[in-house]
């Protein structure tokens, strides 16, 4: 039985209440922050469920994708078919005392079946902030056309900088796009909420996959912006800062960010060459870039000698930027990675802790990602509906409280 508290009375959030109608990666993941920091939200299924529930393995002992535990915890889940008159009703009357609307229906969905912003929300409930989650937007060339973050990486650009000459481009290996429009739906809400203690007056936010990955482009962006000239790829090296790259040890790699000449002078007396930083070819950014190919030989000859770990170790005791390049279960297990709590167990679960720390009003982790329609009956009573009508919802299957569909 989840210990969820349905008012959570912690956090900055405390008190917000959020209506989640998305699946998948970026609305959810908007749901999961606001709810993290102290909002209450329900989490609204269709009756074949959210798709990343099957999205595994692996999976938990429920059955249920680590892909969708990932992004929804610490909210309540009621299963509801919006294709109904009568479950639209049943969200409608959720609305009432909802302060935001998280979606990410297919554009036309919601004015399809007549609750599109424009059409109904705006006017009969004037203090909600809607929040869309799209792939293109609704209007331009790409208007209403479907997005997955992949997709997203290709058309936007971020595919065609990441990876080597060798390997052409490459998606990038997390869903950064669908995080990042997650991340921009958080901002956008935040503003509309903060906004409406002025106006009295909520508005509509929109995060799109295509306009978070053209924001990611930076400095390659930029770069283009000023000198016309098409970004390469350069696989892990930098655009514009040598040395800015992964370098190979005895025992690991590891990645040297050297973004100054104050730290690459520091670099050159630790590894005992301090003459490279008076070199006339490495003395300054603009020549080490000039002179990347023997700048990087020279490093690899002095790096190959040495054990990598101690090496980061002891780099960034003396102020210099670097790591090893560790895989992700050294990172989940690491002693800094704990103290920082961001491995958390909640109901005996392990999920990523949260990453935005507030002295006065922490986040927290409370409940696990709930059931499929774990909480449809006890919300539904919550909003006035008896036993004999909750029942009547499930026998027509406007709602559900099982498995899905």
């Amino acid at each position: 039985m989840s210990s969820f508290s349905p008012l959570p009375s912690f956090g900055a959030l405390a008190g917000l209440k959020v209506l989640d109608l998305s699946r998948v990666l970026g609305g959810p993941y908007c749901g999961q922050i606001l709810a993290d920091h102290g909002a209450e939200v329900i989490k609204v299924e269709p009756p074949a469920g959210d798709e990343t529930r099957s999205w595994g393995p692996p999976f938990a002992a429920d059955g249920t994708a680590a892909y969708f535990n990932g992004l929804n915890r610490n909210k309540r889940a009621i299963v509801i078919d919006l294709s109904q008159p009568a479950g639209q009703e049943i969200v409608l009357k959720i609305l009432e005392d909802c302060d935001v609307l998280i979606e990410n229906f297919k554009i036309g969905t919601l004015e399809r079946w007549g609750m599109g912003y424009e059409q109904l929300l705006r006017e009969r409930f004037p203090r909600l902030v809607h929040c869309r989650v799209s792939g293109f937007g609704a209007d331009g060339p790409l208007g209403g056309a479907p997005g997955y973050d992949a997709v997203a990486q290709a058309l936007g650009g971020l595919m065609s900088v990441n990876g080597t000459p060798e390997t052409g481009p490459l998606r990038v290996g997390v869903p950064v796009v669908d995080m990042t429009t997650g991340l921009s739906a958080v901002i956008g809400v935040l503003l509309a909420v903060i906004e409406r203690e002025r106006s009295g007056r909520g508005q509509f936010v929109e995060a799109t996959l295509y306009d978070s990955t053209v924001a990611l482009l930076h400095p390659q962006s930029a770069n283009w912006l000023e000198s016309g000239k098409t970004p390469q790829l350069s696989g892990n090296a930098h655009s514009n800062i040598v040395p800015y790259d992964k370098f190979p040890t005895r025992t690991c790699e590891v990645f040297l960010g050297i973004g100054n000449n104050g730290q690459w002078k520091k670099l050159c007396e630790f590894l005992g060459h301090p003459a490279l930083a008076d070199d006339p070819r490495f003395v300054t950014n603009a020549e080490r870039f000039r002179h990347r190919p023997e700048l990087r030989t020279l490093l690899e000859g002095h790096l190959q000698q040495v054990d990598g770990e101690e090496l980061c170790r002891n780099l960034l005791a003396a102020g210099i930027p670097a790591g090893a390049v560790r895989p992700v279960p050294q990172v989940l297990t690491d002693p800094h990675t704990l103290h920082r709590k961001m491995v958390v167990e909640v109901e005996g679960k392990r999920a990523i802790g949260i990453p935005i720390k507030l002295s006065r009003t922490p986040g927290q982790a409370h409940s696990a990602p709930p059931r499929f329609g774990q909480h449809t009956r006890a919300l539904l009573a919550e909003y006035g509906f008896d036993a004999a009508a909750i029942d009547a919802l499930l026998a027509q299957g406007t709602v559900m409280d099982g498995s899905p569909g």
